[in-house]
């Protein structure tokens, strides 16, 4: 396990597998900045954590929080793990208008990483979803105006990881870059996700299936760590190797043929740059 010098940013570190990814890095001895909405929860978590670790204020959801963090880190970035969000929740808007799964999940990280880009020397982690698959992220339609349902909400902005990446990774090379670009997903894993979802039967279900199938977000965690310090391809695609991708060890998986789709990845990263007002900085 090789952790790229320079400090480790985890979005939504305080809990979860965010939690857990920051501990196995810091163990390795990186400098773990946990970027929380919450600053007290990130106290608390951060104290829990063996190892060098910060903590720093960052809501994804609100882009003059996105710029205000990224304009406080004056240091070089080893690895940023883009794996804060939020899980088929009640229909609602960002700071700025988005709704809150494309604005949060995607959004909010495609601007964290353009503004830190200059300053990464290692990777660019994005966490995506085995649930990413289904229909194409709708380019017409972002924000699901009209057709909103917390199950595609969710799917569209996993989707969008993975386009998103594919897109980076492009670009970096490009721009004759060394940075990679990679995501993972985590399987099944028990988080505080789960408990979120909009429909009350939906989130019973998710209660039992964290109980009877779910692995630990400790495990979850895993094909983060993996994607972050691991010899991994340019772009690779990291998640649990077992029982249909719920879980098992980690290692390079496929994704869907939609997050394979490069003329949508470009529209998309395009579209992104106009709702945010941020750009690649090459």
């Amino acid at each position: 396990m090789t952790t790229p010098p320079g400090m480790v940013i985890i979005t939504g570190a305080n809990s979860g597998l965010g939690l857990e990814t920051a501990r196995a890095l810091a163990a390795e001895g990186a400098h773990v900045v946990l970027a929380v909405r919450d600053t007290e929860r990130g106290v608390a978590a951060a104290a829990g954590i063996a190892g060098r670790t910060e903590v720093r204020e960052l809501d994804l959801a609100d882009l003059s929080s996105v710029r205000s963090f990224a304009a406080g880190i004056d240091t070089d970035v080893g690895v940023l793990v883009n794996n804060a969000g939020i899980m088929m929740v009640p229909q609602g808007r960002t700071a700025d208008g988005f709704e809150r799964h494309i604005g949060t999940n995607h959004l909010g990280h495609f601007a964290l990483t353009n503004l830190l880009l200059p300053q990464i020397t290692g990777r660019v982690v994005t966490v995506s979803s085995g649930l990413h698959n289904g229909p194409q992220v709708d380019l017409d339609d972002l924000d699901l105006d009209g057709s909103y349902r917390p199950t595609r909400a969710y799917q569209q902005s996993k989707l969008a990881n993975l386009l998103f990446t594919a897109e980076l990774q492009r670009r970096l090379i490009e721009a004759g870059s060394p940075v990679l670009a990679t995501a993972a997903h985590p399987g099944y894993s028990a988080t505080n996700l789960q408990a979120h979802h909009a429909n009350p039967l939906a989130r019973l279900g998710m209660r039992i299936g964290n109980v009877l199938v779910a692995t630990s977000a400790a495990q979850g965690a895993r094909p983060t760590v993996y994607a972050a310090t691991q010899d991994v391809a340019p772009g690779e695609y990291v998640g649990p190797t077992g029982l249909g991708g719920m879980r098992g060890a980690p290692g390079p998986v496929g994704r869907s043929r939609q997050a394979q789709d490069a003329e949508v990845g470009r529209r998309l990263w395009e579209l992104s740059e106009q709702r945010t007002g941020i750009r690649f900085p090459w």
